[in-house]
């Protein structure tokens, strides 16, 4: 029996739909059970108010689905993966704004209740979403070339360049 895949999906890791499922359930259920009920690691809310966290939150979040659906739009106009390197819109700014936008996610949760648990699993969650990147990056190299070199040198793979 074949197991039935999406479009493109030789451009991720292999299992990437495992780490997309399991990273955050883990993390959220760590940082609930940090911030509600254990409440192990979260002294530091006592020194943020809690509207400056939820203002912190709601930014952050707002910011992580503003680049998830940037990117979205520049890379999913049809349900076929684009055969085309795409360096406008978004994709001018960072390499990796819909990786971005989930990290940011994660971050908007730690502003909301500061659990050092939380921050200390997000440190490895970075990680896999490094590897993740790294990994199809190559594969772009590979498709690319030169083109995605020169794209690499001017567009940060995390951080957008505000100046642009």
């Amino acid at each position: 029996m074949s197991i039935k895949r999406h479009e493109g999906h030789e451009r991720e890791i292999p299992n990437a739909h495992i780490y997309h499922a399991i990273l955050p359930v883990g993390f959220f259920l760590i940082w609930f059970l940090d911030s509600n009920i254990f409440r192990i690691s979260i002294f530091l809310n006592d020194y943020v108010p809690f509207v400056i966290r939820l203002i912190l939150f709601i930014l952050v979040l707002a910011i992580a689905l503003t680049f998830i659906s940037l990117s979205h739009r520049a890379l999913f106009k049809s349900h076929q993966p684009p055969n085309s390197l795409i360096i406008k819109g978004i994709l001018g700014y960072t390499r990796n704004p819909m990786y971005f936008g989930i990290l940011l996610i994660y971050v908007a949760f730690i502003f909301l209740s500061i659990s050092l648990i939380s921050i200390g699993f997000f440190i490895p969650v970075f990680f896999v979403y490094n590897r993740m990147v790294n990994f199809e990056e190559k594969i772009l190299e590979n498709m690319f070339g030169a083109l995605f070199l020169e794209y690499k040198k001017k567009v940060g793979k995390w951080l957008p360049n505000p100046f642009k």
